[in-house]
């Protein structure tokens, strides 16, 4: 029997009482929350979990705070505003965060994150102990990679990167996140894997491992599987993808080392 993963680094917990954003891209209309999580870890034997702030509830992060409070099996990202001050992020960060969420997707444009707001930001973060957890169209990795890494921030990038499905490894923003990792302070999340395509998702992985190594790599969930349809995949499905694209039990275990430094020793 495989040893299951330490940390489950990328899920995301709600209820139905809490706030949308405008225009959000889904609204679940269930509740998943800190307490059913941490029982889903439990059922599958998985020790930590990182919740990864979801963008349909924008900068509302009060949920999740009081769930760090309550469990300390728990940590997690957040989302908010550029302009956020140093005793915040402080004052976060003692209570179990972790990082900040940045989403550049749905966007008419991408911001400039070479201008003073975005910089002082991500340098707010750096001396918070903070990452920067990134969600961004594939094809934008080239342009604001650069300007995040000089920075000095520490960077979590989702998705594999999101990957082209036709070009896979050889996705231009694919190849910008593998060097992105070589330079340094980039890691890159083995999460929403039932969102690849299958093939694109095994060809990454294996690059992954053989570029950036597991101590590069984080594995999440992505639970409670927001926006598929339903039914919705069940958590052991998501274990057995990892098993599948990380076959070695080693890497799989190494992996969940990595999270458990970057995120609770």
């Amino acid at each position: 029997m495989s040893l299951p993963p330490v940390v489950d680094a990328h899920a995301h917990i709600f209820t139905r009482g809490m706030p949308f954003v405008a225009g959000a891209w889904t609204q679940p209309d269930y509740d998943f929350s800190a307490e059913q999580f941490l029982a889903t870890l439990d059922e599958h034997g998985v020790a930590f979990g990182v919740i990864s702030a979801a963008t349909f509830f924008g900068d509302y992060n009060e949920y999740t705070l009081e769930a760090l409070r309550r469990h300390r099996r728990l940590r997690a990202t957040v989302i908010v505003q550029p302009g956020v001050d140093a005793v915040t992020l402080a004052r976060m960060a003692g209570a179990g965060v972790v990082g900040v969420r940045m989403s550049l997707r749905r966007l008419d444009r991408l911001p400039d994150l070479r201008d003073e707001s975005h910089q002082r930001f991500f340098k707010r973060l750096a001396d918070a102990g903070m990452h920067l957890e990134l969600l961004a169209h594939g094809v934008d990795l080239p342009v604001v990679l650069p300007s995040i890494e000089a920075s000095g921030v520490t960077l979590v990038i989702d998705h594999f990167a999101d990957p082209d499905r036709n070009l896979g490894v050889q996705s231009p923003g694919f190849i910008a996140a593998l060097r992105s990792v070589d330079r340094g302070r980039t890691f890159i999340k083995l999460a929403a894997t039932l969102r690849l395509n299958l093939e694109v998702a095994r060809a990454c992985a294996q690059k992954l491992l053989a570029v950036a190594g597991p101590e590069r790599l984080l594995w999440g969930s992505d639970a409670p599987f927001v926006g598929h349809s339903e039914p919705r995949p069940g958590y052991g499905e998501a274990l057995r993808l990892f098993e599948e694209l990380v076959p070695d039990e080693r890497q799989r275990h190494a992996i969940g080392l990595t999270a458990l430094r970057q995120f609770f020793f």
